[in-house]
């Protein structure tokens, strides 16, 4: 460990790789509220959070578990299209309560152009919400709607298709009908949104 008269202990949280605080005092700094996306290795969680003296408070918040749980999705959780739809679903939320702007807060990570985190973001944005962000980051259409996924699966095996594509196989979903998937699940919030 370091040591000397200049040298100052890092925030616990900082420490843990959790918070960036100068990340977070530039965005704190905006007054605007943050869309928080945060990825796993089996989900994707997006959320709409104000800066509160008491703490952070979520506004509105949608998940990949929510997506399978509501709106009948059958694919992966953590994939293009889930991130794409989990960003939408939170930015359609958000819509209903009047939020209108948001600022992008990905947390230590540092994203890279056309990943999950800029899909969620392209679904928020697709939703009505405002972001500010460059288009060059946001993914192409064939990535949102798992198009490349579909032709993927296209040119595999059997075997492989039935070692790679296990979680489809397991809810009866062909991965060539993912985009048909995506659309529909789509569809789907508009409606149970619009009606709810």
């Amino acid at each position: 460990m370091a040591k000397g008269p200049k040298y100052a202990v890092k925030f616990r949280r900082r420490r843990e790789g959790k918070t960036d605080y100068k990340k977070r005092l530039a965005a704190l700094k905006s007054g605007k509220n943050r869309f928080v996306v945060r990825i796993s290795n089996k989900n994707v969680t997006c959320q709409i959070t104000s800066f509160s003296r008491d703490g952070d408070k979520t506004g509105f918040s949608a998940s990949s578990n929510e997506l399978k749980k509501q709106y009948g999705w059958q694919a992966a959780g953590n994939n293009a299209p889930s991130a794409y739809l989990v960003g939408y679903l939170c930015g359609k939320k958000a819509a209903k309560g009047k939020v209108k702007e948001a600022i992008l807060d990905c947390g230590v990570s540092v994203p890279i152009a056309k990943t999950n985190v800029f899909a969620a973001v392209k679904g928020a944005i697709d939703s009505g919400l405002q972001i500010p962000v460059d288009e060059k980051m946001l993914p192409d259409e064939a990535r949102i709607t798992g198009q490349h996924i579909a032709d993927y699966s296209k040119n595999i095996s059997k075997e492989e298709k039935k070692e790679k594509f296990s979680t489809y196989s397991k809810n009866k979903l062909a991965p060539e009908k993912l985009p048909e998937h995506v659309e529909k699940t789509k569809k789907l919030i508009e409606s149970k949104l619009k009606n709810g």
